[in-house]
């Protein structure tokens, strides 16, 4: 059974949230603070967060950065701000998925349950085929979710794997932002441009030694992105 981590300081929606995900049969551990999350991070095997922004003594923001420092779950922020800007800080900060209040319970729960599928495809080893993918220094082993630049070992998000994996898997061709979105999201790319943006931004700050002169992955300015083929 899959375990989440709701987090937020109004105890009625965690009450709410918690009933919802009950339904799909997950395990719900509780927190009110950031303090209180990473509590139950510690001492819990969690496989995904729904981390409010507004609360008291640790905020989501901090709570998320300091989470982000040594492990890649999937976290979904929660916040009564709608603003691009907010959402572009929370995905910054390493936040996979943004959810404005007040939502709709349902869309949590889709949206729960697509972090989940792709966080559990991440950590699956396919047993088939080994399935490896090369761009001069950068390496992808799908097989066991691994990759490599320059032989060192690059730690990425779900969401930057699956984004990194689609475009190596079709190397030379480009990918407007909706084509990423609607690939890696399976939702309709309303309003994408920022959240795939920021993701792009956070792979190449981890792959290219220059992220303002990619070797791998660049930008075909007005059409979207693309991994330059192998030579």
């Amino acid at each position: 059974m899959k375990s989440i981590l709701v987090c937020d300081d109004d105890k009625e929606i965690v009450d709410a949230i918690e009933i919802y995900l009950q339904q799909e049969g997950y395990r719900i551990l509780k927190a009110y603070d950031g303090e209180q999350a990473l509590q139950v991070l510690k001492e819990n095997e969690v496989h995904l967060l729904i981390i409010d922004v507004m609360m008291p003594r640790l905020d989501g923001i901090r709570a998320t950065l300091k989470i982000r420092e040594d492990s890649s779950i999937p976290i979904i922020i929660l916040s009564a701000k709608s603003e691009d800007a907010d959402k572009i800080l929370g995905l910054n900060i390493g936040a996979d998925d943004y959810v404005t209040k007040p939502f709709n319970p349902l869309e949590l729960v889709a949206r729960v349950k697509s972090q989940l599928r792709r966080y559990t495809q991440l950590g699956n080893a396919a047993e088939n085929n080994r399935r490896v993918y090369q761009v001069g220094g950068l390496v992808i082993n799908d097989d066991l979710k691994e990759v490599l630049v320059d032989d060192e070992p690059v730690k990425l998000t779900p969401i930057e794997y699956n984004i990194l994996l689609l475009l190596v898997k079709n190397q030379g061709k480009v990918f407007s932002i909706n084509q990423i979105y609607e690939s890696i999201w399976n939702e309709d790319a309303i309003g994408a441009d920022n959240t795939v943006a920021v993701h792009i931004r956070h792979i190449r700050e981890k792959i290219e030694i220059n992220p303002r002169e990619p070797r791998y992955l660049k930008v075909v300015w007005g059409v979207g992105y693309k991994i330059e083929k192998s030579k």
